[in-house]
């Protein structure tokens, strides 16, 4: 399998085929929906989920999938393609790959403003499950080897981040939600990260694979 992380929160992941992209939203560039064959949504802001190139995407390929929680299936209506309402607890294949979801809440912004539903993504792959928690840090009742970790956000802080990493326990970690961040702040964060998630950590460029 060949993952390929772009700007912010937007994964790609390649398999015997089949394309499938998680939260190709505002901050991530284009490409990372070409030839797509589905695409999972954990929650709807906008750094997630990009409705006006989804809706040119599934135009210009009609046998898109997409999978998002009923709330935000409601918001895409007008994008042409098959779309699935998935809830926490629920397993499906998209793209050919076996997806579980787990959570349900957004992590919290502030008290005075209302939660929504976020989903997080487990996906099975050939080196062990990969995990894409969108913006929760929700620790799934099964074992991770690949977690990609939000780093950077207005609902975290980064001692967080670390207690949630060393809480799935994955064989590595890559930072996830990082576009906020100027230079030296990465540097700051990966320092921590690498010296006190309890796991080999690191940042990958956009556009970049492993």
């Amino acid at each position: 399998m060949r993952i390929t992380k772009y700007t912010h929160a937007c994964l790609r992941l390649e398999h015997e085929g089949g394309v499938l992209v998680i939260d190709p939203g505002v901050f991530s560039e284009p490409e990372a929906l070409d030839g797509a064959d589905a695409v999972l949504v954990t929650h709807e802001h906008m750094d997630h989920i990009d409705i006006d190139r989804l809706r040119g995407v599934a135009s210009r390929q009609p046998s898109l999938v997409v999978y998002a929680h009923p709330d935000v299936e409601d918001q895409l209506t007008d994008v042409d393609a098959d779309k699935y309402a998935v809830n926490p607890g629920d397993t499906f294949v998209a793209a050919g790959m076996t997806v579980r979801a787990h959570g349900g809440q957004h992590a919290i912004i502030h008290p005075d403003i209302p939660r929504i539903v976020n989903l997080g993504f487990v996906i099975d792959a050939p080196g062990g499950p990969i995990y894409h928690p969108g913006d929760s840090f929700h620790v799934p009742s099964e074992e991770v080897a690949t977690l990609f970790v939000p780093v950077s956000a207005p609902w975290l802080k980064l001692s967080e981040a670390v207690d949630f990493a060393r809480a799935v326990k994955p064989e590595r970690a890559f930072a996830l939600h990082d576009s906020l961040l100027v230079d030296v702040g990465q540097q700051m964060v990966t320092g921590h990260m690498t010296r006190l998630s309890g796991t080999h950590y690191e940042r990958l460029e956009p556009g970049s694979s492993i």
